[in-house]
């Protein structure tokens, strides 16, 4: 029997410890052995061309995998689905993908059956090409109950959120030009991603966002229901809940 290892990449960590606690429980439950690790595959590196740094990232990020004996790594994040899916020593499973075969707990199943929200679907960029987290995202939201619609721009032909490539760091006017862009996409006000990287451009496009993880776990979301904060574009805030989320592993691994 293969041993399993969870990565929720770092957006998502500095977003919502609750939701990655909650996650890792979730995966221990079907997976008694799972290692987890919270760590940089290094993308952002390879994005801006740094190949010593990406190199010196990821062959750490590999030593950690190997020091768990891990065969296959389940991830959260799209970027870490890229970078890690070529590495010949394990198998890369997307969680999205993962969740349809696993079934979700029987308590949230319908719970959202009678929620007057529609949501617009964002797929993340960097996985165009990938139909069985497409297809695993729209399970979920029909498993949860929810009424989703989609853009004219959607799957293969989905739009960048406006963080891809490291463009926040380089052309911020730009970056802001595709997020505004991008939230006019949608046919309906509320929006769902599966990045948290995302959720922050659509909601910094003027846009209400929501991780499917939100949904997962969370409240029902009604019409009248705020988004959560904008945690990452707070240092402060992202670096807490990264170490809340550090935390929030090691406790659910552990038990």
């Amino acid at each position: 029997m293969s041993r399993k290892g969870f990565m929720p990449g770092c957006s998502l960590p500095s977003y919502s410890p609750i939701g990655i606690e909650k996650t890792v429980k979730y995966l221990k439950s079907h997976y008694p052995e799972l290692s987890g690790i919270q760590k940089c595959c290094g993308k952002p590196t390879k994005a801006l061309g740094q190949v010593d740094k990406f190199e010196e990232r990821f062959g750490s990020l590999l030593a950690d995998i190997k020091a768990c004996e891990v065969d296959e790594m389940i991830v959260a994040c799209q970027s870490c689905m890229n970078v890690l899916k070529d590495s010949e020593e394990f198998k890369t499973t997307s969680l999205w993908a993962l969740m349809p075969k696993l079934g979700l707990p029987k308590e949230v199943i319908g719970k959202a059956k009678n929620s007057d929200v529609v949501f617009s679907i964002h797929d993340s960029c960097s996985v165009r090409g990938m139909s069985d987290i497409h297809d695993g995202i729209r399970w979920i939201l029909n498993e949860l109950g929810y009424k989703t619609m989609e853009p004219e721009k959607t799957r293969e032909t989905t739009r960048c959120c406006g963080f891809g490539g490291m463009i926040v760091p380089v052309n911020q006017e730009l970056a802001e030009k595709v997020m505004k862009r991008r939230v006019s996409d949608f046919p309906t006000e509320h929006v769902v991603t599966y990045c948290a990287a995302c959720r922050q451009s659509i909601t910094l496009g003027d846009g209400k966002a929501w991780h499917i993880l939100d949904l997962i776990w969370g409240d029902v979301v009604m019409k009248g229901s705020e988004p959560p904060e904008d945690t990452l574009s707070s240092p402060v805030k992202a670096w807490v809940n990264r170490y809340k989320s550090k935390g929030a592993i090691k406790k659910a691994i552990n038990g």
